[in-house]
């Protein structure tokens, strides 16, 4: 069965070509930009460039729908592996667990975060603080166990048709956080802002190549992935617009595991 995986179809082909091309245009720049995005969004042993500027993250943002097809396809890899040897509950959790290893656990801070700040009955600037607040409270808790065990309940009940939707969940939750950094400033520095320093609206476009050739090749579970998808995230930053006024890093990654989320959920429900 391993066979058909090494095969480069021409979805491979397509990615392959829109790599070299990529690389050949813009060269040491973007390898640059690439880095920092395995950097920042993994725990891959790429390392952070030592000559850091001020919105390095932006100017890399380009390349985060790639970088989260990678985890991806690593993630799937680890759910085709240990479906070979353990029931489908018990791939599911380990297969969540090498997931969140290979993010270590980035977005997760962000989604407990949001959820003490954003769900409080409080004003915009005391949510702000609370989110600062490197203590989890209740309802980041709640959050967490809920997302964390609907990911595992989802995972689980993939199939192999169903499956390379863990490439899609992870690519378009990635690419999610491009079109959030439209939306005002939250805090006036953190994560967000240097985001914003570097960012152009036209990576918008270009990145999004990556997440919609994925939904192209998964046919109609991918079109309704895509739809789903893009609909949680207009209800996260909603609802971050209307409690704090717009975005920070913590946003970010509480909008990452939501899409992922729902995208997954979606793979399984339709």
């Amino acid at each position: 069965m391993a066979a058909p995986r090494n095969e480069l179809n021409p979805f491979g082909f397509t990615f392959v070509f829109f790599v070299s091309v990529v690389f050949n245009s813009f060269g040491k720049s973007e390898m640059r930009n690439l880095r920092i995005a395995f950097g920042l969004m993994t725990t891959l042993p790429v390392g952070l460039p030592d000559d850091w500027s001020a919105g390095d993250s932006g100017r890399a943002a380009v390349w985060y729908p790639l970088v989260g097809l990678i985890i991806g396809a690593l993630t799937w890899l680890a759910w085709e592996v240990t479906l070979l040897f353990l029931p489908s509950l018990a791939a599911g959790v380990i297969t969540l667990g090498v997931w969140v290893v290979l993010t270590g656990g980035l977005h997760l801070d962000g989604l407990a975060d949001c959820c003490d700040g954003l769900f409080v009955s409080a004003g915009r600037e005391r949510r702000l603080e609370i989110m600062k607040d490197p203590h989890i409270g209740t309802f980041g808790v709640i959050g967490l166990i809920l997302v964390l065990f609907l990911k595992a309940a989802a995972l689980a009940s993939l199939t192999s048709a169903t499956s390379p939707g863990i490439l899609l969940a992870a690519s378009l939750a990635r690419w999610c956080i491009l079109p959030a950094g439209l939306l005002p400033l939250a805090r006036a520095s953190g994560m967000a802002a240097d985001f914003a320093a570097g960012f152009r609206r036209s990576f918008i476009i270009w990145s999004a190549v990556i997440p919609l050739g994925i939904a192209i090749f998964l046919g109609v579970h991918g079109a309704l992935s895509i739809v789903a998808g893009t609909g949680a995230m207009a209800l996260v930053l909603g609802l971050a617009k209307s409690r704090i006024g717009g975005v920070t890093g913590d946003v970010f990654g509480m909008l990452v595991e939501i899409v992922e989320t729902v995208v997954i959920l979606a793979f399984v429900v339709t």
